[in-house]
Parts: C-alpha cells; structure tokens; sequence
C-alpha cells in the first residue's frame, strides 16, 4: 500500500514537472519576441540597392534578378518627379460621366475616407492620430491639376502613402471626377 502511494506521488511530481518542461520548451520555441519601438515612424527603414555609408563594401539589397517581374514602364508615370513636372504633361482621359463619378465614389468611400472623411473635409478617423490631410474641397486642392491628382493617388506624396497597387489607374481617374463633381456641388 504505502509503495503504490510512494510510486503514485513520485508518477504524478514527475508529470507535473514533464508539463511544465513542455510547456517551456514550446514557449521558447514559439515565443517571438518583437523589436521595441513598433511605430513606423520610428523604426529603420532598408534603403534599397544602396550601399552601407558606413561599410562601403556592404549592400543592404542586391539589384534584382532574372526572374524579377519589371515595374518601370508599366505606368506611364513612375518616377516621373516633380509632381507638377508630370500635372503639365498628364490630362484626364475619362470623361467624367455619371457612371464614372458613381464608381470613384464607391473607390473614395472604400479607400480614401479613413483620412479625408466622409466630407472630403480631411476630418476622417485616422486624422486625429495622424497628420491631417488636405480639405479636397478647398481652394488650393481645386488649382491642383488631375495630373497632380493622379500621381499623388498612384504614386504617393509626401505623407500620403501610394494606393498604385490597391487603385488602378482608370480607377484613380474615377475618383479623380467624384472630387472634381464634388468641388462643383459644394458651397466651399
């Protein structure tokens, strides 16, 4: 009797003690443990295809390969910098009919909101905790040409990131004509 209790409590000191093993076992196999600072803003960006000022010898990336799928000369205008250079030289092609001003409201209402707001005001969600955009239906975002419209939605400016993967271009000229009908309709 007193052997079956002895084997008992040294069975189950050992499972308990085998748990926890596997129990830290798998949180240091599976624990990530994640850089401090976490903010964009904050954190160190890798330049790409330029050389380590303080290693000459060092490459951060290398060029692409072979296998690469090219994105220069797919848009007309990448890379194409000043932005006023490429509002010169770039028109609207869509006409701004009801079918296309319909479409670059759903476009506007599914990715420009969150910062312009709903009003085209610059007041949405992400305006309060971050550097607030452009009222679009002010007077010096009615003088921007649609070039300069284009290439800002397309391609990024200096604190609006670019929607280039996210809004195609015949995408970017529809949301250009809802801003563009918008401006006209409103008393501002």
């Amino acid at each position: 009797m007193l052997r079956t209790r002895l084997l008992l409590g040294v069975l189950a000191l050992w499972s308990v003690s085998f748990q926890q093993g596997c129990k830290d076992l798998s949180r240091s196999l599976f624990h990530l443990s994640y850089y401090p600072l976490r903010d964009m803003r904050q954190t160190v960006v890798i330049d790409p295809q330029r050389r380590d000022p303080t290693h000459e010898q060092w490459y951060t990336l290398i060029a692409p390969d072979s296998l690469a799928v090219p994105s220069a000369g797919r848009d007309r205008w990448v890379g194409m910098l000043p932005y006023d250079e490429a509002a010169k030289n770039l028109a609207n092609p869509q006409p701004a009919t009801e079918a296309s001003v319909v479409h670059g409201d759903s476009l506007f209402h599914q990715f420009c909101w969150t910062c312009h707001g709903k009003t085209l005001k610059g007041d949405g969600p992400v305006a309060a905790t971050f550097m607030p955009p452009p009222d679009l239906l002010a007077a010096p975002t009615r003088a921007r040409a649609d070039g300069f419209l284009y290439t800002y939605i397309r391609h990024g400016g200096a604190v609006m990131p670019p929607y280039g993967n996210a809004v195609q271009a015949h995408d970017a000229w529809d949301i250009i004509n809802y801003v563009r009908r918008m401006q006209k309709v409103s008393p501002r």
